[in-house]
């Protein structure tokens, strides 16, 4: 068989329409909705929102509480816990709230608590996690030690940018601003914006003054 670039002009342009028609119908398709089985899965999957095809890992979907209106992008893990079917000490560990959108291959990885608000967005490949490795003992390896967990919480409003990393304890607050690639591991003030490894405050929003740069930043 010849490969594809030895292939006829017109075969090419056909073969090319029929798979561009196939994903769109796969993608289409492999979406789950809130009338979808797969729905059914999850602790609460709200009205009008969309887990988009195709999925990263998601499993222990009963722990995981979608709200309305809100969109998934394709390639998302969503997960609560280390593994399928183990039994987890708060319910829910991941909360998304209504009309937020998480972009395009993004982890939210719970394991006590993760509250993400409404109207939220992400762009793509963003990392939120509310347990990390401990390495108090010197002498076992990392990866060995029980990891630790924190609460996370991303307030209403919020933006954040390509690559942000969330990590345990971290809190944003409403209406903020995640710069791209910045690492929370703190607290982020309402109204303002941040960005840095670790992200610290550049922006800030002052009622009757409008955003004002924070001297230092």
């Amino acid at each position: 068989m010849p490969g594809p670039r030895h292939l006829p002009p017109w075969v090419r342009r056909l073969a090319a329409t029929g798979i561009a028609r196939a994903w769109t119908w796969v993608t289409d398709v492999g979406g789950v909705g809130p009338g979808d089985p797969r729905a059914r899965r999850f602790g609460r999957f709200g009205e009008g929102s969309l887990l988009c095809f195709p999925p990263g890992a998601i499993y222990n979907e009963r722990y995981i509480h979608i709200g309305s209106h809100s969109i998934i992008g394709p390639y998302v893990t969503l997960s609560a816990g280390m593994a399928p079917g183990q039994e987890m000490v708060s319910d829910p560990v991941v909360s998304i709230g209504d009309r937020t959108m998480i972009g395009r291959g993004s982890h939210i990885v719970g394991h006590f608590s993760i509250e993400i608000g409404d109207d939220i967005q992400t762009g793509p490949y963003v990392y939120v996690t509310d347990q990390n490795h401990v390495y108090e003992d010197p002498e076992t390896p990392v990866g060995r030690q029980w990891p630790r967990e924190e609460p996370v919480s991303i307030g209403s409003g919020s933006w954040l940018g390509t690559g942000v990393v969330v990590l345990p304890g971290a809190k944003v607050g409403r209406n903020a601003v995640i710069g791209a690639g910045s690492v929370v591991t703190g607290e982020i003030p309402d109204h303002s914006v941040a960005v840095g490894s670790p992200a610290r405050v550049v922006k800030r929003y002052r009622p009757g003054r409008g955003w004002e740069a924070v001297p230092g930043s």
